[in-house]
């Protein structure tokens, strides 16, 4: 039975002020955001300083198609989070216990399954990805290796999920520091003292996660949050099962895409030549970092606003909304205004070659814009998961993807060959056409629910 006890990690988002509940509930997410990402670089660096240049491009490719498995697995644990936040607003606890117990069953079954086919498929991937002759090899290893923990990764995910459905920030950051810390010493002894090269990183990534889920478990009994899972919760309900699918799979599948769809861009970069390859591929990391707060507000939102929706408190979900909208786009614009006068100096913190640092400049100025609208549909994204409507938000981004981002992109590299400036602003008007979709999506779902009620 999924109980209520004082001092447990439920917390209850339905009350208080919306603006500081949204924010205190937020700001773990970004820190935890922030540490996935220092995680993810974190091999890179260590490889760098200990092998040669085969060695970290082979672990570079590898993270690129790990990331686009977490990311991907993070989509479909958002079905998850919905359906625990909303069976908690309600007070539902029969309903949470049930949604946890099938979501620990699904996420096992699937992620065991994916990690079998994707060790079979390591070699090809290595194919497919035109990976170079002298990196083939240590890719290989660091996919087989990193494929096979794949359990053990959407475990630590699972763990979050259910969390963030309870209204608890605060544990899976906690979690994730954990995880960073130890990937680090793990990749200092595997790497730097065992030499063990791209086999290394991926055996100290699987670790870091598999000690991090063994302490979050630790964690969890020892503070006794009320957690009580009958083996029944664990038997698989097909109402249960739709409802995960049904929220997850569309955020999944869009996720997935939208890594695609930045990969086709980098891809039309790099046929401009390799100063324009290489200033692309740094403001990309440095937009990954931008980014980090328009993924914070829609994870915030669609965890906030499904528990006001499952208490019915739909004016809580709606300043839900306008508060995540509201710090995104201030945030966006914070971010214009720096780039727009220090662009150059942000890419030359990456490459001190000047066409390079000119060039990047040019992509960042018209790039960062994107930060503006890509917070105010990703908040759009999290508010319609909270009401179960996750295709609203695959649909805006495939029309955003297929008929805006890539086309114009693609455009502005035949029409501008001197300049990326274009191309930087092809990809924040695609974004933009999302934003218009939005509303639109947003407008005619509250007609519509006025009209039910």
């Amino acid at each position: 039975m999924f109980e209520r006890r004082r001092g447990g990690t439920e917390k209850n988002l339905t009350k208080g002020s919306v603006f500081r509940t949204f924010a205190a509930f937020s700001l773990p997410f970004l820190l935890s955001y922030f540490l996935q990402t220092f995680y993810g670089l974190t091999d890179l660096f260590i490889i760098g300083r200990f092998c040669g240049v085969e060695s970290t491009t082979a672990v570079s490719i590898g993270s690129q198609v790990m990331h686009m498995v977490v990311v991907m697995t993070v989509g479909l644990a958002m079905g998850s989070t919905v359906l625990i936040g909303r069976a908690i607003g309600a007070e539902k606890h029969e309903e949470a216990s049930n949604a946890i117990g099938n979501t620990v069953t699904l996420f096992m079954g699937l992620s065991v399954a994916a990690a079998c086919v994707l060790v079979l498929l390591a070699r090809p991937i290595t194919s497919a990805m035109s990976t170079p002759p002298q990196a083939v090899e240590g890719l290989v290893s660091y996919l087989t290796i990193c494929f096979i923990g794949i359990p053990f990764i959407t475990a630590y995910n699972i763990i979050s999920s259910v969390f963030r459905g309870m209204g608890d920030s605060k544990s899976p950051m906690y979690f994730v520091a954990i995880a960073c810390a130890a990937n680090v010493s793990l990749d200092l002894l595997f790497i730097g003292a065992l030499k063990m090269g791209p086999s290394g990183a991926a055996l100290g990534t699987v670790l870091s996660q598999t000690i991090s889920v063994i302490l979050s478990i630790l964690i969890i009994r020892r503070r006794k949050t009320g957690l009580r899972l009958r083996r029944e919760y664990f038997k698989p309900r097909k109402d249960i099962l739709a409802g995960l699918i049904k929220i997850g799979l569309p955020i999944a599948i869009q996720d997935g895409l939208i890594q695609i769809a930045f990969i086709i861009i980098t891809v039309i970069a790099n046929q401009r030549g390799l100063n324009d390859a290489a200033a692309v591929g740094i403001v990309e990391k440095i937009i990954s970092f931008l980014f980090l707060v328009p993924s914070t507000m829609l994870s915030s939102v669609s965890a906030m606003a499904a528990q006001n929706v499952g208490a019915e408190k739909h004016d809580r979900a709606r300043k839900t909304l306008g508060y995540a909208v509201l710090l995104s786009v201030s945030f966006g614009l914070l971010s214009v205004l720096v780039m727009q006068l220090a662009a150059e100096s942000f890419v030359g913190l990456f490459s001190s070659d000047g066409t390079v640092v000119r060039m990047g400049g040019q992509y960042m100025r018209g790039y960062v814009f994107d930060c503006v609208f890509a917070g105010i549909h990703f908040c759009f994204s999290g508010y319609f998961c909270a009401y179960g409507k996750a295709l609203l938000s695959f649909l805006h981004n495939i029309i955003s993807i297929v008929f805006a981002r890539i086309p114009l992109a693609y455009l502005a590299s035949k029409g501008f060959p001197d300049t990326l400036f274009p191309m930087g602003l092809a990809t924040a008007t695609g974004s933009f056409v999302s934003v218009v979709v939005c509303v639109c999506l947003f407008i005619w779902m509250e007609r519509k629910r006025k009209r039910e009620r």
